[in-house]
């Protein structure tokens, strides 16, 4: 079932060609995840008050006007948690990445009196252009899916990489060369195995791994295995069926 889920949240999202489509396709996606909401952000450094940047989001009315009136982006712990991390997070964790003042806490407790609950979000620093979000979120009396946080996290890159296409502040450059060991360490590594693993499987050693994965990262210029997978997946460099259904047989 995943393996079918993924490749569709890869081709709506990739195929999408106006911040509308990306809208629907983000709301059809997050039901399907199991969530009850999300939210886009994209700030990008050129946004000025004509232009703010993008923001997409099925938040209920309340919670968008309390947002927006009191201007609580400024105050939102969710923001600063982002600035901690470069992978997805659970809204519960967020004490581990800043410390939660008592305003936090009354923010997070207005925005469960407004319908959200708990959430993942999913940061990205995108170097010398700006900052995006993507954000799940369920309602206060639902559990948050915490089995596909892995999917979510790559709809939620792969959604923050489309937004940023329509911005036209992203370029098109060429996809980076790996060669076919790097991608071969690359695709088991997006199996979940890791460099001790996939050096048994490929018969090399495990500091051979290491270094065909940080030359990746590095043509890549991302940070950690999460968004070089990602970058991979959107680039078609590796599929989603090449992942889940090795998975599904495995």
């Amino acid at each position: 079932m995943h393996s079918h889920l993924a490749e569709q949240f890869a081709s709506e999202l990739i195929n999408v060609r106006s911040d509308a489509e990306l809208d629907g396709a983000l709301g059809q996606v997050s039901r399907r995840l199991g969530f009850d909401h999300f939210a886009l952000s994209l700030e990008t450094r050129s946004a000025s008050r004509d232009d703010p940047g993008l923001l997409l989001h099925d938040y209920p009315d309340e919670w968008a006007k309390v947002y927006v009136a009191f201007d609580l982006a400024g105050q939102d712990p969710v923001r600063r948690a982002c600035d901690k991390t470069v992978i997805g997070f659970a809204w519960d964790w967020i004490d581990d990445l800043v410390p939660l003042t008592r305003g936090d806490r009354q923010m997070l407790a207005v925005g469960r009196e407004c319908g959200i609950g708990n959430g993942y979000t999913v940061p990205r620093h995108l170097p010398g252009i700006g900052r995006g979000t993507c954000t799940f979120a369920v309602k206060p009396e639902k559990k948050l899916p915490r089995r596909l946080f892995a999917l979510a996290e790559m709809v939620g890159t792969l959604a923050l990489s489309c937004a940023l296409g329509l911005s036209g502040q992203c370029p098109q450059k060429p996809v980076p060369a790996l060669s076919d060991r790097q991608r071969e360490c690359l695709l088991w590594v997006a199996r979940g195995k890791t460099a001790a693993e996939v050096a048994m499987i490929l018969g090399i050693s495990s500091e051979t791994v290491i270094q065909h994965l940080k030359v990746a990262r590095e043509r890549y210029q991302v940070h950690c295995k999460q968004s070089l997978v990602v970058s991979a997946l959107f680039d078609g460099l590796i599929g989603f069926g090449d992942i889940i259904r090795w998975r599904d047989t495995a």
